[in-house]
């Protein structure tokens, strides 16, 4: 059954429902582990676009099915997206010298170290800007999935030539599961300063600005996505570094300096 057979009512909604669908899956359940469990958000999912659209459509057996083909589209439209972008960004090149073959393979190694590739910027599409809520802040469930496709982008970079590997749930669901951890970890750790808190505050700021809104077999495998403990203590200080040089900063604005006529009367003497 296609979205066309629906009626035009049942349509919208059903269009709605699928968006709304696509932001619960990535921010509050990424690998769903059963049919119950995706029905459920499904449900949730249609009564959210009901309640947008001002209607009480019933929800059919073909619709939810439309629904729960939406959770394997939005894992491949997000490793697709985030694929160029790791490529871009780290450096990967497409080439068939070996010398390239060769730097491709030695940076994937370099990045799967101590997931130094988590220390950067991920991105949103734009269902985050339309249905906000769900953003406000990044969840850490989002900012984990994020983290696993960019890992899972870094993975098909090992040998040197670009592999497609399949993002699944069965291949990267541990991974996932492993940044989520360490998140959870980073939080923990960090709960005096709220980092973690005002890293989600900040990645939502940014993905609004950048939006224009005002306000093989993977060495996943064997990966175990675990950012060092060093690493959390290492962005305490930072933060309090940065805090000093901030409260200088505002020392220096406030202090009054003497006027130039000051400073004549002081060379006259």
């Amino acid at each position: 059954m296609k979205a066309s057979d629906f009626d035009k009512i049942s349509k919208e909604i059903l269009i709605t429902a699928c968006s709304v669908y696509r932001c619960l899956i990535v921010t509050q359940a990424p690998f769903l582990d059963s049919v119950a469990a995706e029905t459920k958000l499904a449900k949730e999912a249609w009564r959210e676009a009901c309640q947008l659209k001002g209607v009480d459509v019933k929800l059919t057996p073909s619709a939810v099915n439309m629904l729960l083909k939406r959770t394997s589209h939005m894992q491949g439209e997000l490793k697709m997206k985030m694929c160029p972008l790791t490529a871009s960004f780290h450096g990967f090149c497409s080439s068939n010298s070996m010398e390239v073959i060769r730097s491709n393979q030695d940076l994937a190694e370099r990045l799967k170290i101590g997931s130094i590739f988590v220390f950067k910027d991920p991105s949103l599409n734009d269902e985050g800007v339309i249905y906000h809520k769900y953003f406000d802040p990044i969840p850490i469930k989002t900012i984990a999935l994020v983290l696993m496709a960019i890992e899972c982008c870094v993975d098909e970079w090992s040998q040197g030539i670009k592999e497609d590997i399949k993002f699944t749930s069965a291949s990267y669901g541990v991974i996932y599961n492993h940044h989520f951890s360490s998140l959870q970890r980073f939080d923990e750790r960090t709960v005096p300063y709220k980092l973690l808190l005002k890293i989600r505050i900040n990645l939502h700021d940014t993905a609004c600005f950048h939006a224009g809104v005002a306000s093989l077999i993977p060495l996943s495998a064997t990966s175990q996505a675990h950012i060092d403990d060093a690493a959390f203590e290492d962005a305490i200080r930072e933060y309090q570094h940065e805090g000093k040089d901030v409260a200088v900063e505002n020392e220096v604005e406030e202090y009054e300096y003497p006027s130039s006529e000051g400073e004549e009367l002081i060379d006259d003497e």
